[in-house]
């Protein structure tokens, strides 16, 4: 179900846990898998679990409970926003009616193209760098402007 370079992948996260405590690793599986996949079906985590040798709602416990994992397919590119109070004093609204206007799509939509999904995200835990957003969990843009913005989407495209 996952290739052998997100076994891989896996089999590292599970080298720091101690052999009995497989289950630790499953956030991070989770992850892998989604990296690979782009969300996680319910077949990708009854994968991962079968792999971690857990049950399977044990896995999706944690798939369905942080914001991170995607339970239904999204875009190629995932922009989460974060809104809290820090990106909303330094005009993260902003940021987001920009987004809705250039990508014609709101929170939790997908492009017909099937390139961007926009997603609201919780605080990041990098304040100072208001108003901030991260692409597919894994690249954060922060001191966003619309003209920024639109820099760092054209260099996706």
């Amino acid at each position: 179900m996952l290739s052998q370079e997100s076994i891989d992948k896996i089999e590292y996260e599970l080298k720091k846990y101690p052999p009995e405590n497989r289950q630790a690793a499953v956030m991070s599986a989770l992850r892998i898998a989604q990296t690979e996949k782009g969300w996680l079906s319910k077949e990708t985590i009854t994968f991962v679990a079968d792999y971690l040798r857990i049950p399977a709602i044990a896995a999706l416990e944690v798939a369905s409970f942080y914001n991170m994992y995607e339970l239904e397919p999204v875009g190629k590119y995932k922009i989460t926003v974060c809104t809290n109070i820090s990106c909303m004093l330094r005009d993260a609204d902003g940021i987001v009616q920009h987004l809705n206007h250039k990508l014609a799509i709101g929170f939790n939509e997908t492009t017909a193209d099937g390139k961007f999904t926009l997603k609201e995200g919780e605080c990041m835990g990098t304040c100072a760098g208001a108003p901030l957003f991260h692409i597919n969990n894994h690249k954060m843009h922060e001191f966003l402007t619309p003209e920024k913005v639109d820099e760092i989407l054209e260099g996706l495209e």
